[in-house]
C-alpha cells in the first residue's frame, strides 16, 4: 500500500492530467454537444474502462516491458509529440474548432457508444505514458507488492479523472451554449488550448529517457 504522502502527491498530478487537453476530453465533449448528455455518460464509461486495461498494463509490467526494447520509448514519446502538436495545430488553424465547439459526429447507439470511447482512450498516448513514467515514481518495494501499489495508484488516478469528466460532461452544454454568446472567448480558448497543447509537444520530444 503507497505511504499516504505519495497517495495525496499522486492525486494532485492526477487532478492535472484530468485538466489537461486529450484525446478523451475532446471526444466527450463533441459526444455531449451531438448526442446529449447521455451519450457522454455512456462514453465515459467506456473511456474509463480503457484506462483501466492500460493501468492494470503498466501494473503488471506489460508496458514497462514494453518501453525496455531499444527505441521503444523514443518510439512512444515521439509518436505522443506528434500527436499532441497535431491537436494544437487543429486548435489553431483557420477554421478550426475549439473545445467546446460541437464535432459532426453521428449518433451511435449504447454499446457503441461504449465502445468508441474504449478505444478512445486504450490508444491515448497521454495515459499510457503517464502510468509508465510516473507510476513508478510513487511505488515503494518497502511497502509490500508493487503490483498492489500500482493498483491502487491507479484506481486513484481513474477515479479522478472520471468525477472531473462526469463534471464536463454534465456542464458541457452550459459552457457550450455561454461560450457560443461570446466569440471572443471561443478564440481566446482555442489559443491558450493550441498553446498549452504546443508546450507539451515540445516538452515530450525533449524529454529524456533518464
Amino acid at each position: 500500500m503507497p505511504s499516504l504522502a505519495s497517495l495525496l502527491a499522486f492525486a494532485a498530478l492526477s487532478v492535472g492530467l484530468a485538466l489537461t487537453p486529450g484525446p478523451n476530453l475532446f471526444y466527450l465533449v463533441s459526444r455531449t454537444l451531438t448526442q446529449g448528455t447521455r451519450a457522454g455518460m455512456l462514453s465515459l464509461i467506456g473511456c474509463q474502462a480503457g484506462s483501466l486495461v492500460i493501468m492494470l498494463g503498466a501494473a503488471a509490467g506489460v508496458t514497462a516491458a514494453l518501453l525496455a526494447v531499444p527505441y521503444a520509448y523514443d518510439a512512444m514519446r515521439l509518436g505522443g509529440a506528434g500527436y499532441l502538436a497535431w491537436l494544437a495545430w487543429q486548435s489553431v488553424r483557420p477554421g478550426g474548432a475549439a473545445l467546446f465547439s460541437p464535432r459532426p459526429i453521428p449518433p451511435e447507439g449504447g454499446l457503441r457508444l461504449f465502445t468508441l470511447g474504449f478505444a478512445t482512450a486504450a490508444l491515448n498516448p497521454k495515459v499510457a505514458l503517464f502510468y509508465v513514467a510516473v507510476l513508478p515514481a510513487f511505488m515503494d518495494p518497502a511497502l509490500g507488492s508493487l503490483f498492489t501499489q500500482g493498483l491502487v495508484l491507479g484506481a486513484v488516478q481513474i477515479g479522478i479523472c472520471t468525477l472531473f469528466d462526469a463534471l464536463l460532461v454534465a456542464g458541457a452544454g452550459g459552457v457550450a451554449r455561454f461560450l457560443s454568446t461570446r466569440p471572443a472567448w471561443l478564440a481566446v480558448q482555442r489559443w491558450v488550448l493550441g498553446g498549452a497543447l504546443a508546450l507539451l509537444a515540445a516538452k515530450l520530444a525533449t524529454e529524456s529517457r533518464a
